[in-house]
């Protein structure tokens, strides 16, 4: 059985990737084993298709190791494509990667924490860490002048470990971070990751996600959202 090729979340119609070219003999030995072919061309564009199932489901299986010349030619394929589609600077990209909100006026940058941790502490939250980067700038690198920036990480052990069954790679963005920081107009801000969840959309059952799990991880975004919304605005 043959997986549906899917890139980015772009999931290709079965009519296209039902029967997939074998690999060719004369690709490396690494792309041979690990089941990865050359980009076939579609009318959606070049995809990499996934020619064997995963191995049977075992609580914190780690998946097989990417051969670091898969991964450059995976990423030679989609960067020009993610750039084309998207036509942004780094900068711009990177925004589109974190949820951000600016503190209200007037509130202390210890104001904001305080109201951060308090309201994680109410959510059932754990705070597991505390990285007061701004310090080592000034002891490390000598610069008095950086702004303020601090970053928490917090854990809710059971949503983690139940991931860590399914998907432990996904231990790389584990725990989740919360950041707080001054900009150069001493504006403060509050920002994390985005933890986007249109990707389990298209995973699913197939990564042995139940709806349980899902909703879980949904939750766990929901209460970072939480936090930090009532951390700009300094409710507790």
């Amino acid at each position: 059985m043959k997986l549906p090729a899917a890139l980015l979340g772009l999931i290709i119609p079965a009519s296209l990737s039902a029967a997939p070219e074998p690999v060719p003999a004369d690709q490396p030995a690494s792309a041979q084993a690990s089941g990865w072919i050359e980009p076939a061309q579609t009318p959606y564009g070049p995809v990499i298709m996934q020619q064997d199932m995963m191995p049977a489901y075992r609580d914190y299986q780690m998946s097989r190791v990417i051969p670091p010349g898969e991964r450059k030619r995976y990423l030679q394929m989609a960067m020009p494509m993610m750039a084309g589609m998207m036509q942004l600077d780094a900068r711009e990209a990177m925004n589109y990667m974190a949820v951000k909100y600016q503190a209200r006026p007037g509130l202390g940058f210890d104001e904001v924490v305080q109201s951060l941790k308090l309201r994680a502490n109410q959510l059932n939250f754990k705070l597991v860490g505390e990285n007061p980067m701004w310090k080592d700038f000034r002891a490390v690198l000598g610069d008095e002048s950086a702004p303020r920036v601090e970053v928490f990480s917090f854990c809710d052990i059971a949503i983690g470990r139940a991931l860590l069954k399914v998907v432990p790679e996904v231990v790389v963005f584990l725990p989740c971070r919360i950041a707080v920081m001054e900009d150069g107009q001493k504006n403060i801000w509050i920002l994390t990751l985005d933890w986007d969840l249109t990707w389990l959309d298209y995973a699913g059952e197939s990564l042995g996600i139940t709806p349980e799990l899902r909703q879980g991880i949904a939750d766990i975004r929901a209460k970072m959202d939480d936090m930090m919304r009532t951390a700009a605005n300094g409710d507790i």
